[in-house]
């Protein structure tokens, strides 16, 4: 329901509040936004999927898997794989939304996306599995999430062209590794009309930085792992 508000309620009264001001001439305010909200459905849902771990181990499910004759690397790459797929098909659900609400997006590029957003998730939920191997308790981990979530979230260009924001906040959203998921997102789904509109990186850019980043976050996951007792 959240991406659907979203979508509806934010996308079409900011998209009217914006008519004739709106920089972007090829598409409208509601798809501009609708590939930040399957970003933000992919890193909600990756990163809260991530309080697992903090039942697991209350429940004590976590300490017979961790004594269990496999590698610290395979259990966190099984967690991370699993809970990708999860967050993975709602971000499919929202691309749907999309379709009943009759923005256009091709079989192709559907198809297309699939892929990308199963990529961008593998980083999202390693860094939740990351913060929930050092949390005690769900409370920290809520703090936690919700200190991470936004920032990311707002400085990743979902809401807003990038280019349409302060020096500073550039910076902070050129190191935010959500921004090139979306960018990538938007690159797939409205192809020439997103490219014409805005200076904007290759594809193969935003994929390369992704996959650096997904490296990255396994690496220090799997790190994460083998010190959680």
């Amino acid at each position: 329901m959240q991406p659907l508000l979203w979508l509806v309620i934010f996308g079409v009264g900011i998209g009217a509040a914006l008519r004739g001001g709106f920089e972007l001439p090829n598409i409208t305010y509601q798809e501009l936004i609708f590939p930040g909200i399957i970003g933000q459905t992919l890193l909600f849902t990756a990163m809260f999927i991530g309080i697992s771990i903090i039942w697991d181990r209350e429940f004590g499910f976590m300490k017979e898997i961790l004594v269990a004759p496999i590698s610290r690397v395979t259990v966190f790459l099984g967690k991370m794989v699993g809970d990708s797929i999860s967050a993975l098909v709602q971000g499919i659900i929202v691309l749907l939304l999309g379709l009943g609400l009759g923005i256009s997006i091709s079989p192709l590029a559907f198809l297309m996306s699939i892929p990308v957003m199963l990529l961008i998730t593998f980083g999202l939920v390693s860094i939740g599995l990351i913060v929930a191997s050092f949390m005690g308790s769900l409370e920290s981990f809520g703090a936690i999430q919700s200190f991470i979530n936004l920032p990311l979230f707002f400085l990743s260009g979902a809401l807003y062209p990038i280019s349409s924001l302060p020096d500073w906040m550039k910076i902070l959203s050129q190191v935010n590794p959500l921004s090139y998921g979306i960018d990538a997102l938007r690159h797939i789904l409205f192809g020439d009309l997103w490219t014409a509109s805005l200076h904007v990186q290759p594809l193969i850019i935003d994929i390369a930085i992704i996959a650096i980043f997904d490296l990255i976050m396994i690496l220090i996951g799997t790190w994460a792992f083998k010190r959680m007792k």
